[in-house]
């Protein structure tokens, strides 16, 4: 069995170096890179080789899609008369329907949409996977079976991608735009930036650790951390007074409605 990526950006190569670990070996990947330089980088770096679009196609039976939305239609075109019969193509672009690729392959392509996000450089990512119209069980196993190798999968209906775009494919933006803020908050408390830097990533480290190992409410574990009249329920205040939480929620939803808007 072979798989196939086109697409060898930082998910792409992520994805690749997570299948190698994973025991892949590298003679079941084929990938397809435009750039001389960056493939020949790739083949030097993972063993892989490297093609272009049209072969991955006629020689992969799985087929993961790691290009930009806009650049989707110009990438199904190429690779639509090279598919072997019965290929599943497992989509990792935001806002492409599984219906837009069904629409663009020939009959009997099986298709997958998916999204994971950056952690996948840790093997902690968060995807979920989304079937199309003649998937299968076994369909949707080998597509969690890959993005396994990168971190947690999630499978749900399609309906749910846009939202899922917005909180775990964007999520990770969202955390270092607040840990970059907290980092400038302890520099401006007085704190050597170094020491700043060191105190937050532990802090967020520690307390998403938290959140996970105990399998406790958000909620009940602020209010472990706020007591009456103190700092935390100050800081808070003022939280409160700014409605950041109103920002987020209205944040996520442009998030959504920006992956909608990349689908049309």
């Amino acid at each position: 069995m072979t798989t196939g990526i086109i697409g060898a950006g930082v998910m792409g190569e992520t994805l690749i170096a997570g299948l190698l670990r994973s025991g892949m070996p590298a003679t079941e990947l084929l990938i397809a890179e435009r750039r001389a330089d960056r493939a020949d980088e790739l083949g030097e770096k993972y063993g892989v080789e490297v093609v272009d679009n049209a072969t991955v196609a006629r020689r992969a039976e799985t087929i993961v899609l790691l290009v930009k939305p806009q650049d989707m239609e110009t990438v199904l075109a190429e690779i639509a008369d090279s598919l072997q019969p019965g290929a599943l193509v497992i989509s990792i672009a935001a806002g492409i329907t599984t219906a837009f690729i069904e629409s663009h392959l020939p009959q009997g392509t099986h298709v997958v949409r998916a999204m994971p996000n950056t952690p996948a450089l840790v093997d902690q990512a968060m995807a979920a996977i989304s079937p199309g119209t003649t998937c299968n069980a076994e369909h949707l196993a080998t597509a969690e079976r890959l993005l396994q190798s990168v971190g947690k999968v999630l499978q749900l209906p399609e309906k749910y991608q846009d939202a899922v775009t917005a909180i775990s494919g964007s999520g990770p933006a969202y955390i270092y735009y607040v840990t970059e803020a907290m980092i400038e908050a302890g520099v401006m408390l007085g704190l050597p930036r170094d020491i700043a830097t060191e105190m937050v990533y532990q802090t967020v480290y520690g307390a998403a650790t938290m959140l996970i190992e105990t399998q406790m409410h958000p909620t009940v574990l602020r209010e472990q951390v706020t007591s009456p009249g103190g700092t935390t329920v100050a800081a808070l205040r003022v939280f409160d007074d700014f409605k950041v939480r109103a920002a987020f929620l209205s944040a996520m939803e442009a998030a959504r409605d920006r992956s909608a808007e990349l689908g049309k």
